[in-house]
């Protein structure tokens, strides 16, 4: 608990960070991103021969754009004296006010597209480089472990004794409508999984590690924290925590070159979209001249070109990149863990950590704790990445 003279002194700060916390419970994209009608345009485009462009269906918007980006800009940031935890808020509110561009164009098409970008980039030239580094590996080696055998319902079973050895109470519900076999709802603190999906024993280790032991830990941590900004998100969070997810897969164990190779898949696609791809054309890419199976084509496809062009895919490998080299350099991962937070904000939190506005965190990944995983191929892989 934060001792009230604390409170007194920082007041202006927690009532800014309050203003923010209620108008960004409205924003969630992972909400409005996900087509309502994926099952049955997959079908059309596969009964056309893969020529038909879906049309997909989102859900309605629930706010008001323009109301909320006006009460975002109104925010009296010139109240808060620190100057560094003052700069932090402003770069909340470009994002955040990104964020609903996001959402008010989805399905505008290239409209989309320019605010994906705005808010989550598009790879480099050495991110392609990178990926098609690892596209040239090998992975034929054929496992039991990677045959898809278990339904939603064992998928459930899974989840919930996995979830046992975190302190934490989470949602879990099964759903048609997301592009991902599994997510989370960071506002409802929800783990869905798709209804439809088969999961491999392999996969099952994957999202278990992915989404439990670091959203889910991030997600409670966050709401941990005296500041709700810890919950709702600094600037470009999701590079560092889809690295951080992705790295706890590597340090579980189950980690494969196949998983890697699906990154890297990600990057060619929403490079693809930079070039004007259609969706026949970045799947027939995959497809045809990667020789992915059609529903992995589909599904990396459907992934980048929902909404009208979403490029945020590119970012899992990149943030692999840097949470691996800044771990492997024995730096903190701890403070990584403290909510929905990016590397480039690690003074930041240190600095309000030291202020007593920020603690440290209350789940930790106990995939990080383990030492004794050797993988030659993905360690000499990883290392290799520029």
């Amino acid at each position: 608990m934060l001792d009230y003279t604390l409170i007194e002194e920082y007041q202006s700060l927690f009532d800014i960070d309050a203003n923010l916390n209620r108008l960004v419970k409205k924003i969630e994209l992972l909400n409005y991103i996900n087509p309502l009608n994926i099952e049955s345009e997959k079908k059309q485009f596969f009964a056309s021969k893969y020529k038909y462009e879906p049309n997909f269906k989102y859900p309605k918007l629930k706010f008001n754009g323009y109301k909320l980006h006006r009460l975002f800009y109104s925010q009296r940031l010139e109240r808060i004296e620190d100057d560094d935890i003052r700069q932090l808020y402003e770069d909340i509110i470009y994002e955040y006010s990104g964020l609903i561009e996001c959402i008010e164009t989805i399905n505008q098409g290239r409209k989309f597209y320019f605010n994906s970008l705005k808010s989550f980039g598009t790879p480099t030239e050495k991110d392609i480089d990178n990926a098609k580094f690892i596209l040239r590996f090998d992975d034929t080696d054929f496992e039991e472990d990677m045959l898809p055998m278990y339904d939603a319902n064992e998928a459930k079973a899974y989840f919930e004794d996995f979830a046992k050895r975190y302190d934490f109470k989470y949602n879990l519900k099964l759903s048609t409508n997301i592009s991902a076999a599994a997510m989370v709802i960071n506002n409802t603190q929800t783990l869905v999984l798709r209804k439809n999906h088969k999961f491999s024993k392999n996969q099952l280790k994957v999202l278990a590690n992915h989404e439990i032991g670091v959203h889910m830990v991030t997600t409670f941590n966050g709401l941990n924290q005296p500041l709700k900004v810890f919950s709702n998100g600094l600037p470009n969070n999701v590079e560092t925590q889809e690295g951080l997810a992705v790295f706890s897969e590597y340090k579980s164990g189950c980690l494969t070159l196949t998983r890697l190779k699906e990154l890297a898949y990600r990057i060619i696609a929403v490079d693809s979209l930079i070039k004007g791809y259609s969706f026949a054309d970045t799947f027939d890419l995959l497809y045809s001249q990667y020789k992915l199976n059609k529903n992995k084509a589909f599904s990396i496809t459907l992934r980048v070109h929902r909404g009208g062009g979403f490029t945020k895919d590119h970012l899992y490998l990149t943030g692999l990149e840097k949470v691996y080299k800044y771990a492997k350099a024995g730096k903190d991962l701890d403070v990584l863990l403290t909510g929905k937070v990016s590397l480039e904000y690690i003074d930041t939190i240190k600095k309000l950590q030291e202020l007593g506005l920020a603690n440290t965190s209350k789940h930790f990944t106990d995939a990080y704790l383990n030492d004794d995983v050797a993988n030659k191929n993905l360690d000499f892989i990883l290392k290799s990445l520029k």
